[in-house]
């Protein structure tokens, strides 16, 4: 199993991982919830976007000046967003099918999964206020706004 190493936003403490798992991860040391934050590949994608909590999926292109801008903003959503969330990385690139199978037309296209289905999507490079709102409003309507509605336990 791949293992990612998350560095918790309240003690600074460096967590191992896994891309995939059950629940929510947690500091080893202080408990909080982590940011979950990773990289997925064609062959574990499945597996990974499969979580209990909301997943947000970036698919991006190294090439692409707009997934660059969106890439840094994703990520700090992931970090506001911990324990509530799971931010999931994917270079259509290298899963070309995987973007195709997803109606992907264009980048950056962020897809929000809950339950492994579709939410909603935004394409493009929304602006970070524009962006927030829209991810929060959906987490919402999902009723995944706070840690102990989405139904996430630490395993």
């Amino acid at each position: 199993m791949r293992m990612t190493i998350v560095r918790c936003t309240k003690c600074g403490t460096k967590n191992r991982v896994p891309v995939a798992r059950e629940g929510v991860p947690r500091c080893s040391v202080c408990h909080t919830g982590l940011p979950w934050i990773v990289d997925a590949e064609a062959a574990d994608f499945d597996a990974i976007v499969d979580a209990t909590v909301p997943v947000l999926v970036d698919m991006w292109a190294e090439w692409c000046g707009p997934c660059r801008t969106v890439s840094p903003v994703v990520e700090a959503l992931g970090r506001s967003h911990a324990g509530r969330l799971k931010i999931v990385k994917l270079d259509i690139e290298a899963a070309p099918a995987i973007a195709q199978r997803h109606g992907v037309m264009s980048i950056p296209t962020l897809l929000l999964l809950r339950d492994g289905q579709e939410v909603d999507r935004a394409v493009g490079a929304l602006p970070e206020p524009a962006l927030r709102a829209w991810l929060d409003e959906k987490l919402a309507a999902t009723g995944a706004s706070h840690p102990a509605q989405s139904g996430a336990t630490s395993p």
